[in-house]
């Protein structure tokens, strides 16, 4: 069952710089008899990741203590307080079970190649949806208890708005999407009421979702979705004008399928931007007067 529990304080603050645009949140609350220090952090508009300084309840005067170096640490890194918001730590809550193995796994996509784009454009056999720039999550409701799960499995805290829509649901589900912010576009649906309906095809699955979600909620929104060539064709016009990531197909009669393909697949995705990180080991003054701005990869 999920633990609630009571915010006794707690900070919010922030850190930009360059590119750089994070959040750190820190707050005490109360555990039973004692108190835990908790915290979650990451970029901003993405789901965070948590976690906890305490690993059995304090005494309040300990948790205070630790709190209090908590943020101090962040203050001398460069994060700045949010003065405005009174109890940050509203914005996510935690199971007790962060981090745990749910034995859920998401269907990963393979990248497609611009050769092909004509044939999945043109065909009706599959389907055409926007590829949001987020975090992949699930989430299940089972009763009262609602668990947030990553693309790995692993058990993860919800943004409030997310959790609170999914509450609202009037029945159990299980549902994969791609969170941006406080927002979870979602795209499938793979348990409802107690029934699996990972075997059905994927156009049925979403046809369920539709009827589960009202596509104008502000923190659940079911993605975008074309089948017709001419109306695939204009969304991936319009995605692509507007530098959006990329685009997704989507076989309309495939059941899901957990794990990735060695190649191909029924679900398949291209962006329309390429992205790589790189480790920076060192720096040539002259070598990097040279470098030249990468150019968007054409559609």
């Amino acid at each position: 069952m999920q633990t609630t529990t009571s915010i006794i304080k707690s900070s919010s603050l922030h850190f930009r710089e360059g590119s750089s645009d994070k959040v750190y949140h820190s707050s005490i609350e109360a555990h039973g008899d004692g108190f835990t220090v908790n915290f979650a952090y990451g970029r901003r508009g993405n789901t965070l990741a948590t976690g906890t300084k305490t690993t059995a309840p304090v005494t309040l005067e300990q948790a205070q203590a630790i709190h209090k170096k908590l943020v101090a640490s962040k203050l001398a890194k460069g994060y700045q307080l949010n003065e405005s918001c009174a109890v940050p730590g509203a914005s996510y809550q935690q199971t007790g079970n962060e981090g745990c193995d749910s034995g859920i796994r998401c269907q990963l996509l393979n990248a497609v190649d611009e050769s092909e784009l004509s044939r999945l454009l043109g065909d009706k056999q599959h389907c055409l949806q926007e590829k949001h720039d987020g975090r992949r999550l699930l989430v299940r409701k089972q009763g009262e208890e609602i668990t947030g799960i990553n693309r790995r499995g692993l058990v993860v805290t919800l943004p409030g708005p997310i959790r609170h829509a999914v509450e609202e649901l009037p029945v159990d589900v299980l549902i994969d999407g791609e969170a941006v912010g406080d927002t979870l576009h979602v795209f499938d649906l793979l348990e409802v009421k107690g029934n699996d309906m990972r075997q059905r095809g994927y156009l049925y699955r979403y046809a369920g979702l539709l009827m589960l979600i009202d596509p104008k909620h502000s923190a659940l929104r079911p993605v975008s979705t074309v089948v017709e060539p001419a109306d695939k064709l204009a969304m991936f016009q319009t995605f692509r004008q507007l530098g959006c990531e990329g685009v997704v197909f989507k076989h309309i009669d495939a059941p899901f399928s957990p794990g990735r393909p060695n190649s191909g697949g029924p679900q398949l995705k291209f962006k329309f931007i390429e992205s790589a990180s790189f480790v920076v080991t060192g720096r040539n003054a002259k070598a990097t007067s040279r470098l030249k701005p990468t150019t968007p990869r054409s559609c």
